[in-house]
């Protein structure tokens, strides 16, 4: 498996994991608590193989990172019915933009 599909597979189960720790109500629900163990300890054993792979700890941790707290942001708001504005929006837009910034500056 290549380093990107590795790095996919972090980010889903750890996305999966996040999502699931507010489901859990406090570890008070059996499944969703579950699922937040076996989501980060997926997470952290494919983000191991992905910086096993040679891809760089700095770019790999950004993407990981980035892509994580949008995903979690969007679910929330789509799924969760969390709020969101226009200020959060735009700071979602920005953490995504310095992963960009991030990757482009290290192909230079």
């Amino acid at each position: 498996m290549g380093a990107y599909l590795y790095l996919a597979l972090a980010i889903a189960a750890e996305v999966t994991a996040t999502v699931s720790l507010k489901l859990s109500e406090g570890f008070t629900k059996v499944g969703p608590s579950a699922l937040v163990a076996i989501g980060y300890g997926v997470a952290f054993f494919a983000l191991s193989r992905v910086l096993k792979s040679g891809l760089p700890l700095g770019i790999a941790y950004a993407v990981w990172a980035a892509v994580g707290v949008a995903l979690v942001a969007i679910i929330g708001v789509l799924f969760l019915k969390e709020p969101i504005n226009l200020v959060m929006a735009g700071g979602i837009v920005l953490v995504i933009g310095g992963v960009v910034l991030i990757e482009v500056g290290s192909n230079q």
